[in-house]
C-alpha cells in the first residue's frame, strides 16, 4: 500500500509539471468569504460549519440544521474594486446538505479611450465611453456524512464567467473536493480546489482588438491566449477547542496552504509552496467573538537585492443575536506590502432560531 501511495504521489506531480497550466489564474477566488473566517486569516477550513462552508470546505456543510443565508460587500482599493458574496445552504436530511453561492470581483465604470483619437488625428472626448471589467462565481456544494463516525465529505462544482467590457468573456467549469473529521475538541479539514483543475476558455471580440491596435500603434499586436488550465491548491487545517471558565470558549487552528508552483512563500520549492497561517477565536457565550490571525509568510525583496520576511496579520469581531450573526473584519486584499488593509463586513442568517 505505501509502494501505491508513492506511486500515486510521483504520478500526480508529473502530470502537474507537464500541464500547461498559469500559476494565477482566477485568482479572485482565492480572497476568500466571510469576515469571520478573514478575521482568523483564512484558518477555518477544519471548523467551518455554515454556510460560508461552500466556500471554505463543503463538508461543513452537515453543519447546519436549517435554511441559512449569508451576505458580504467589500470594496478594495479605494472603492475601486468591489467584491460581493452571497449564499444559501440547508440541509437535505440529518446525513447531507447542499448550497448554492455566488460571487462577485468588479471594476466598474473603466474609460474605454481606445476611439478618442481618430484616423485623422483629432481628439474627441464624446468618444470615450465606459465598461466594466467583472468575474463571476457560480458555486453548487454537496455535503454527506460517511459511514465513519465523525467524518464528513463534501463536493463543490463551480462555473466560472468572466467578462472584460466588450473586448473578450470566458467561461470556466471546475470541482473542489473537501472532507473534516471531528474528534472530541480536535478537528481536522482538507480542502483541494480545482481538484480536476479549472479550464477557462476565452472568447475575444476581434473588432474590439483591431480598435486597440489601432490605437495603439504597434502594441498589442498579438492575440492574447484563449485558453487557461488553473492548478489545483490544498488547504490543510489542525483545530481544537478549549472551554475558558463558565462563559469562555477559545478556538485555534493552524492551516498549511499549498501551491504546486515555485512562489515567495516561505517553504518553496520548483513542485510545491506551502503558505502556513494560525488564526484565533474567542467567545463569550457563543454571543460575541474576538478573532485574530497571521498568514501570507511572504519573501519580499528589497531594493538593495537583499529578502525580508512578510507577514499579514488581521482582526475581526462579530456578534451574534436571534439568529443573526454579524461579522467585521480588518484585512489586506495585497497581502504585503504598503496595500492598505480594507474594512470587511458580512451578515449570516439561521432560519432554525425562528423556528424555536
Amino acid at each position: 500500500m505505501k509502494y501505491k501511495l508513492i506511486l500515486i504521489f510521483c504520478t500526480f506531480s508529473w502530470i502537474i509539471n507537464g500541464q500547461t497550466f498559469r500559476n494565477y489564474s482566477n485568482e479572485f477566488l482565492s480572497i476568500g468569504v466571510d469576515a469571520a473566517a478573514l478575521g482568523m486569516s483564512k484558518t477555518v477550513v477544519a471548523t467551518t460549519n455554515n454556510v460560508n462552508s461552500i466556500y471554505w470546505n463543503p463538508a461543513g456543510l452537515v453543519g447546519i440544521e436549517d435554511y441559512q443565508g449569508s451576505l458580504m460587500h467589500a470594496s478594495y482599493f479605494a472603492g475601486i474594486a468591489n467584491y460581493n458574496h452571497a449564499a444559501f445552504a440547508m440541509p437535505i436530511d440529518k446525513e447531507s446538505a447542499i448550497g448554492i453561492s455566488v460571487i462577485r470581483f468588479g471594476v466598474d465604470d473603466i474609460l474605454n479611450t481606445t476611439e478618442l483619437i481618430d484616423s485623422q488625428g483629432n481628439i474627441d472626448f464624446n468618444r470615450i465611453s465606459l465598461f466594466s471589467a467583472a468575474d463571476y462565481a457560480f458555486n453548487f456544494a454537496y455535503a454527506r456524512k460517511l459511514i465513519f463516525k465523525d467524518l464528513t465529505l463534501g463536493v463543490n462544482a463551480k462555473i466560472v464567467r468572466r467578462i472584460i467590457g466588450d473586448f473578450a468573456s470566458s467561461w470556466g467549469f471546475g470541482f473542489d473536493a473537501g472532507i473534516q473529521f471531528k474528534r472530541n475538541n480536535w478537528q481536522i479539514g482538507l480542502m483541494i480546489r480545482d481538484i480536476t483543475t479549472t479550464f477557462n476558455s476565452w472568447s475575444i471580440n476581434q473588432d474590439e482588438f483591431d480598435k486597440i491596435k489601432n490605437a495603439i500603434p504597434g502594441e498589442n499586436q498579438e492575440l492574447p491566449e484563449t485558453t487557461e488550465v488553473t492548478k489545483p491548491k490544498i488547504q490543510f487545517g489542525v483545530a481544537k477547542q478549549w472551554r475558558i471558565g463558565r462563559f469562555f470558549n477559545l478556538l485555534s487552528e493552524f492551516d498549511l496552504n499549498m501551491r504546486f508552483a515555485k512562489t515567495n512563500d516561505i517553504f518553496s520549492s520548483e513542485i510545491l509552496s506551502i503558505d502556513p497561517a494560525i488564526g484565533f477565536q474567542v467567545d463569550y457565550d457563543n454571543l460575541v467573538f474576538v478573532r485574530a490571525g497571521v498568514g501570507n509568510f511572504q519573501y519580499v525583496q528589497q531594493f538593495d537585492n537583499t529578502t525580508s520576511l512578510s507577514t499579514q496579520p488581521n482582526f475581526g469581531v462579530g456578534f451574534k443575536y436571534n439568529g443573526i450573526q454579524i461579522d467585521y473584519a480588518l484585512t489586506n486584499i495585497g497581502s504585503v506590502g504598503n496595500a492598505m488593509y480594507s474594512n470587511i463586513f458580512s451578515i449570516t442568517f439561521d432560519y432554525s432560531f425562528f423556528r424555536n
